[in-house]
C-alpha cells in the first residue's frame, strides 16, 4: 500500500503557525487548542500540508513562496472547483475554507478534509495486487467521465473559464510559459509550437477539464479498487475533455523503465493485468455516450507539449531554488524527452 509521504515542513515553506492557529480559531472546531503540521512530499507545485486539529485531519494547500509566473498556482481556483463539485457525484474532498489574505501565512491558501485511502503514482500499479489493476483503471475512467458529464453551468462554474477556444488558448499559454522558463535549445518543442496551431481540430467541446488527470492524482479506497477522491486541481478550467483523456493516456506513449518517466511502452500489459489504451478509450466512450474519439494523435501530441512546458517550468523554478520538491532538478531534464516524443506522435510515428 502506498501512503502519502509526510516530512517536516521544508525550510523554504515554513510559515507562522501561531498566526494560522489564530485565524482558524472559530473557523474550524478545536483550532484554539493548536495543531500539528507536516508537509506532503511529492508534487511539484503548490506546497501541501497535513493539519491535525481537534482529532480531525485536514489538508492545507498554499501558493509557493517567491516570484511566480503569471496565472500559475491559483489556489483560489482549486477551492472554487472543489467546492462546486461537492454537490455532484464527482468524488472530491469537502472544501472547508479559503483565505485570500496573504497576511495570515504569507500567501493565499485553502483547507479541505483529508481523505483516507491509497495513492499510487506509477501507472503500472506494481504495488497493487494484479486483480485490482484493471478495475482501478476502469474506475479512473468512469470517474473522469463523471467529471466531464457535470453540467458546469448548473454548479455555478460559468465564470471558471472561457467556454470555447481552450486548445488555442492552451497552446498560446504553454508556449508563453515555456519561453518564460526556457533554459536552452529544444528543437522538438519549437516544432510542436509551430505544428499544434496549424493542426487544431475544428470542432470544439467544453466540459470541466481537470488538467492533470492521472492515476497519481487519485485517492483509491483503502482496500477496494475504486477512486474515492480526485486531487490536485490547480490546472483545472473549462476546457476540452479529450485533453484530459489524452493526458491520462500518456503512459501508453512513453517508455517504461526510464528513470522518472512514468511510461508503459514496451511492457506486456496483458500479463500485468492492465488494459490496453483502446480499452480505456472504449470505457470513456461508454460512460460519456460518445461514438468515437477523433483527432487522437493531435490530443496526445498536445498533452506531451503541455507536460514538457510544465516540467520545464519546474526545472526553471528549481534553478531559482524555490521548487517544492527536492528532486525538481532531475525532473527538469525530462522536458526535452517529452517534447521529442510529442513531435514524433505529431508526425504519426
Amino acid at each position: 500500500m502506498s501512503e502519502a509521504i509526510l516530512i517536516d515542513v521544508l525550510p523554504a515553506h515554513q510559515f507562522d503557525q501561531d498566526r494560522l492557529t489564530q485565524y482558524l480559531t472559530g473557523r474550524l472546531p478545536g483550532a484554539e487548542a493548536g495543531m500539528s503540521i507536516k508537509q506532503f512530499q511529492g508534487g511539484q507545485s503548490n506546497p501541501t500540508y497535513l493539519l491535525e486539529i481537534g482529532g480531525k485531519r485536514y489538508v492545507l494547500r498554499k501558493k509557493p513562496p517567491g516570484k511566480l509566473l503569471p496565472s500559475a498556482h491559483m489556489v483560489e481556483r482549486e477551492y472554487q472547483v472543489i467546492n462546486a463539485l461537492g454537490a455532484t457525484d464527482v468524488p472530491v474532498p469537502k472544501a472547508r475554507l479559503l483565505c485570500e489574505d496573504p497576511e495570515v501565512i504569507g500567501t493565499a491558501f485553502y483547507i479541505m478534509d483529508y481523505v483516507e485511502g491509497r495513492v499510487h503514482t506509477q501507472p503500472l500499479l506494481e504495488a497493487v495486487e494484479q486483480s485490482q489493476r484493471e478495475p482501478i483503471y476502469h474506475s479512473m475512467i468512469e470517474t473522469m467521465a463523471k467529471l466531464h458529464n457535470v453540467d458546469w453551468k448548473a454548479v455555478g462554474l460559468e465564470s471558471y473559464g472561457k467556454a470555447e477556444g481552450y486548445i488555442p488558448r492552451q497552446i498560446k499559454r504553454w508556449s508563453g510559459q515555456f519561453e518564460a522558463s526556457r533554459t536552452g535549445d529544444m528543437p522538438a518543442m519549437d516544432h510542436l509550437m509551430a505544428w499544434l496551431p496549424e493542426n487544431m481540430p475544428t470542432e470544439d467541446e467544453t466540459t470541466i477539464a481537470h488538467g492533470d488527470f492521472r492515476v497519481g492524482n487519485l485517492i483509491l479506497h483503502p482496500t477496494e479498487p475504486k477512486v474515492v477522491s480526485i486531487l490536485d486541481w490547480e490546472l483545472a478550467t473549462l476546457g476540452h475533455p479529450l485533453s484530459d483523456l489524452a493526458y491520462c493516456c500518456l503512459p501508453y506513449h512513453l517508455p517504461a523503465g526510464m528513470n522518472g518517466v512514468k511510461g508503459m511502452l514496451g511492457v506486456d500489459l496483458k500479463s500485468m493485468g492492465l488494459p490496453e489504451e483502446k480499452q480505456v478509450l472504449d470505457w470513456y466512450c461508454q460512460y460519456t455516450g460518445r461514438s468515437e474519439i477523433p483527432n487522437w494523435n493531435f490530443f496526445v501530441a498536445f498533452s506531451l507539449f503541455r507536460l514538457a512546458a510544465i516540467v520545464q517550468g519546474v526545472y526553471h523554478r528549481a534553478l531559482q531554488g524555490n521548487a517544492s520538491n527536492a528532486d525538481a532538478l532531475e525532473v527538469g531534464k525530462r522536458a526535452g524527452l517529452l517534447a521529442e516524443r510529442g513531435w514524433e506522435i505529431a508526425q504519426g510515428k
